[in-house]
């Protein structure tokens, strides 16, 4: 009787499994919209039906402040075989997860089980985020999840924007804001051209607000390429501008304007205590035997660059406001905020006018006209001297004293001035300033290549240099020059290598060796074959699948001069063909000539804006073909 009552149960719970997953298996016509979505976005193995961003308002009288409820809705179809992916959401001491759900497609709630942690970077030292999250397997394809996932925020200053593009690809994008009345929000539109956003604005049921509806179909997922340029430049998005609100009367500016910005900034840093004993003997010592102001302002930048360990640093409200300066002092780290902080107190105790100084790095398109939180994500110092301003960002190990990384540069800064502020923009340079110059001087032994090498590297191709270098060991020091300089190719011996000093970073480096380069020559029936090109330069730089600008780390100009001897008895029978290429982001020359009995053999590329656009693409691609072409081409000797 129990052997019957269990085979009965059995049976029973396999009647109810499989009634339940004819519940939840794709229907026919979602296996049909799978596949008509994979032929769409056929790089993407899930796709979104509909996604849904709900937006709406309150206020803490108790706190005075506008807090926002941020649902996003989501209705997500596998549209391959099968798929395994994290839904997710971050927050932090601002925020809180108020919902996080995820149903069957009948609705039925899906038990998968909910993960809450910190968050861990390694770009992050210490920060106050977290992140609730669930892995979820479709087994099928066609199968589907319905998500809910409302994140309230405690001020409106941390809600910045709304994109429409997100991870996966969406057939239909909704994003709806309700604004009350007593609200002055502004929606800023950015990167709307292109695409066929349909907006509508509404009274609300109750006539105390507007809704702002956004819809757009058919949206790409974000592109998942390397060094594209920051999302605030390429995707349509809304830009949350809180102006002010009224409540009894009274209206409070929230960021109306540029002044309210930069008056909460700086009532953070007012709100520091700097106190600079512990730093006053190491300025003292810094500057006492020091000739000139130049001397002593290079002595304390150059030692925050040496002694302060850059660590990123996102805690709350400390993730705005600068460490106290003796605090990154005794610790010997600290973020860009605390480092500016750092640089400034330590000029000041020497008699220096320095303010502190916020920026948004190349990889943000706003500047100061938009007052929002997402304008900066960078800390400097600025120091004003004899009618000069000249910026220190202590964060940049090697740069020299009035050099500027090339993602800060012509960038727009908030500079502190008292109650006030001041807006002025990082100087630019042209490629040139970066320039690399190469000589090789070679002889032709048999089947070797010998002779002479000198490199010389000029601004950020320097100091990139001497960071890598000085990040190592030292006991790596001199093997680290040997790999840099070979390129790791065991056919490549160096030699006798000799270099300026690699601690100097106010000095241009200089490396010359010697080197002997084999299998790069070969000798049949009186002619012989050379490969005179070890370096390759951009030979990987072709972008046939690429959908985004190519943003290089700075603007190159690489001028490269190679010379061969023509042994004795030879002559050339075929050198490759010149190629150039010019436009207003590049300007790329190879040339082969003969001068007596040498060869000489040129490569001038400069990269003048740090970037290639997608516009270049037909043009650039089509040159990289040409120059790959020529890397394998051989010179041809032929006996006289």
């Amino acid at each position: 009787m129990t052997k019957y009552l269990l085979n009965f149960a059995l049976v029973l719970t396999l009647s109810f499994s499989a009634f339940a997953q004819k519940r939840i298996d794709p229907t026919a016509e979602d296996k049909a919209l799978a596949t008509a979505l994979k032929e769409q976005f056929e790089d993407d193995n899930v796709a979104l039906i509909s996604s849904k961003d709900q937006v709406t308002f309150d206020f803490d009288k108790r706190e005075k402040k506008v807090t926002v409820m941020h649902q996003v809705d989501e209705n997500m179809i596998n549209i391959d075989a099968r798929a395994d992916i994290q839904v997710y959401n971050f927050y932090d001491g601002e925020s809180t997860i108020e919902e996080f759900e995820i149903k069957y497609r009948n609705d039925k709630t899906a038990n998968f089980f909910l993960k809450d942690e910190a968050y861990k970077s390694d770009d992050l030292f210490h920060n106050d985020t977290r992140v609730k999250y669930t892995g979820i397997d479709f087994p099928l394809k066609g199968y589907r999840y319905l998500t809910t996932i409302s994140k309230h925020y405690k001020d409106i200053k941390y809600f910045t924007k709304l994109y429409f593009n997100g991870e996966y690809p969406t057939v239909k994008k909704t994003i709806v804001v309700e604004i009350p009345y007593w609200l002055d929000v502004e929606l800023k539109e950015l990167n709307f051209e292109g695409y066929d956003i349909v907006k509508k604005v509404t009274d609300s049921n109750k006539g105390n607000a507007k809704i702002h509806t956004y819809t757009l179909e058919n949206v790409p997922s974000r592109f998942k390429e390397s060094n594209a340029p920051g999302p605030t430049y390429i995707y349509p998005h809304i830009l949350i501008l809180p102006k002010t609100y009224t409540k009894n009367d009274e209206t409070v500016s929230i960021f109306k304007e540029t002044q309210d910005l930069y008056n909460w900034y700086k009532s953070l840093v007012n709100s520091l205590e700097n106190d600079n004993t512990p730093l006053k003997d190491k300025v003292k010592e810094l500057t006492e035997n020091a000739k000139t102001d130049e001397e002593k302002i290079k002595n304390i930048y150059y030692w925050v660059q040496d002694n302060i360990r850059y660590i990123a640093f996102e805690d709350g409200i400390a993730g705005f406001k600068p460490d106290e300066a003796s605090n990154v002092f005794t610790k010997r780290y600290g973020d860009c905020k605390g480092m500016a902080n750092l640089t400034k107190q330590m000029l000041i105790e020497a008699g220096f006018d320095a303010r502190l100084t916020w920026i948004g790095t190349k990889r943000i398109a706003y500047d100061y006209s938009t007052p929002n939180l997402s304008i900066d994500n960078h800390m400097i110092c600025t120091l004003f001297k004899d009618g000069k301003t000249i910026f220190l960002d202590g964060t940049e190990k090697f740069n020299a004293y009035g050099e500027y990384a090339d993602r800060i540069q012509g960038k727009q800064v908030l500079i502190e001035d008292g109650d006030a502020f001041i807006l002025e923009y990082v100087p630019t340079s042209e490629a040139t300033f970066n320039k690399e110059q190469f000589e090789f001087t070679l002889t032709l032994n048999d089947d070797t290549i010998s002779g002479a090498v000198d490199k010389k590297f000029n601004g950020e191709s320097r100091s990139s240099l001497l960071y890598y270098f000085n990040s190592l060991k030292n006991d790596n020091k001199d093997e680290f020059l040997e790999y840099y300089l070979n390129k790791g190719n065991s056919n490549i011996k160096v030699s006798n290598i000799n270099t300026t000093d690699l601690l100097d970073r106010d000095e241009n480096i200089d490396i010359s060796y010697d080197v002997t380069i084999k299998n790069a020559v070969s000798s049949f029936d009186g002619q012989v074959y050379i490969d005179l090109d070890f370096d390759k330069e951009l030979s990987s730089h072709k972008f046939d699948e690429r959908k985004t600008d190519y943003i290089f780390d700075s603007k190159k100009d690489l001028e490269s001069t190679t010379r061969l001897e023509i042994p004795n008895g030879y002559k050339i029978s075929h050198l490759p063909e010149n190629i150039s290429v010019s436009s207003t982001n590049y300007d790329m020359d190879v040339n082969f000539s003969k001068e007596n009995n040498i060869i000489i053999y040129k490569k001038r590329f400069k990269i003048k804006n740090a970037k290639i656009e997608t516009s270049d693409f037909s043009e650039w691609n089509s040159f990289i073909k040409q120059l790959n072409a020529l890397y394998n081409e051989q010179i041809i000797l032929t006996k006289e």
